[in-house]
């Protein structure tokens, strides 16, 4: 279904940007192939929108609830067998609101709103939080905090999409440390978000349909490094690799002190960031690292990367840039070259006299790089 009643500006910080059908379907297939004797369970969708989910799943015990009044007017006329709660699932909420007791089984299903209010992306219509939470579950991102909602809730499964983002990124992955450990990922495979109605028009990024079964160990970030991940179309690819975080400062730090002498780099965060965002910069500002020079080669290095951005696809853009450390040292004055006829101000920054124009060598380089990864 396509969300109708809703502005775009509305859309955006709800974070409702509702499911296609066709992915509906592949969470329904992997739900049956899964988790054995579902109608012992009660499905819950806590933030159900228009109830695809619930209507996919009508022949079992189903739940929806959504702050939306006139989506849940909606979902009751697409799927009269569930029952529906117009409530805020992420402020005083338990299985009690449901109507149920402690002990009843519950499998948490759908797509939750995910909305990082510290996000450069569509910041000028953002608001902040669009409704009450729990101090104890209350992230800067909506999708973070539905997740704590369900370990709360102390669901036997979680199946739900959410941006990979939430498990690959150390900072996401400590905000979500309660959730990850009590469950374990025990089935999934990788989507791209420019496949939802309105998002993503420029850049999509990796959305991981994710069965999680509570078990009480859980799963530690090392974990997520040596998972194999996979895509809806088969590709597959593990983040076990060398990343230039290793090397360099990817943020200005809030002691360095900048002067005229210093060459400037934009704020690095992932490879869809560095898609948008600028390299070596001429004027200070928040953004703004102070580079150290004797690691300016490195610097380079992501500078020339974002030339080759483009090649790679979207399942890698919430992943840092990666390296190959050994074989880049080799030519790094090919990198250096490059950037300083790319950017002429830093003609007058680096004293650099060991010029080497073999670009060819940074596109063999590459070509490695990303067969490798």
């Amino acid at each position: 279904m396509v969300q109708k009643h809703l502005t775009y500006e509305e859309m955006t910080n709800f974070g409702c940007f509702y499911t296609p059908e066709k992915f509906v379907n592949k969470t329904i297939g992997m739900i049956e192939k899964n988790i054995p004797d579902l109608d012992k369970y009660f499905l819950v969708d806590t933030s159900c929108g228009y109830g695809t989910f619930l209507k996919s799943l009508s022949k079992y015990q189903t739940i929806g609830c959504d702050i939306d009044s006139k989506a849940i007017d909606i979902a009751k006329k697409m799927n009269p067998n569930a029952s529906y709660f117009n409530l805020n699932s992420l402020y005083n909420f338990s299985k009690t609101s449901l109507n149920l007791n402690e002990k009843d089984k519950i499998i948490i299903v759908g797509n939750p709103p995910y909305n990082d209010i510290t996000s450069k992306i569509k910041n000028e219509i953002k608001k902040g939080k669009p409704c009450l939470i729990d101090n104890d579950i209350r992230t800067r991102d909506l999708g973070i905090s539905f997740m704590l909602s369900y370990n709360k809730l102390k669901a036997d499964y979680v199946v739900i999409l959410h941006p990979l983002s939430y498990m690959i990124k150390k900072a996401n992955f400590s905000l979500l440390k309660p959730f990850f450990e009590n469950y374990i990922l025990i089935d999934h495979c990788i989507i791209n978000s420019q496949e939802f109605n309105l998002t993503s028009k420029t850049t999509g990024f990796p959305i991981i349909i994710a069965i999680y079964k509570r078990d009480g160990r859980g799963f530690k970030y090392d974990d997520i490094l040596n998972l194999e991940f996979r895509t809806i179309d088969n590709k597959k690819f593990n983040l076990n690799h060398d990343y230039i975080g290793n090397y360099i400062s990817k943020y200005p730090s809030k002691w360095k002190q900048k002067n005229d002498n210093d060459i400037l780099f934009y704020t690095m965060r992932d490879i869809n960031a560095l898609k948008r965002s600028r390299t070596f910069i001429i004027d200070n500002s928040p953004n703004a690292i102070s580079i150290d020079k004797n690691k300016i080669s490195y610097y380079c290095y992501v500078d020339v990367f974002k030339d080759y951005i483009d090649k790679l696809p979207y399942y890698l853009g919430n992943i840092e840039v990666f390296i190959d450390n050994e074989e880049f040292l080799k030519i790094q004055d090919v990198f250096i070259t490059k950037s300083i006829f790319k950017h002429e101000f830093l003609k007058d920054k680096i004293k650099w006299d060991s010029y080497n124009d073999n670009y060819h060598l940074i596109d063999l380089y590459f070509k490695k790089l990303f067969a490798k990864i």
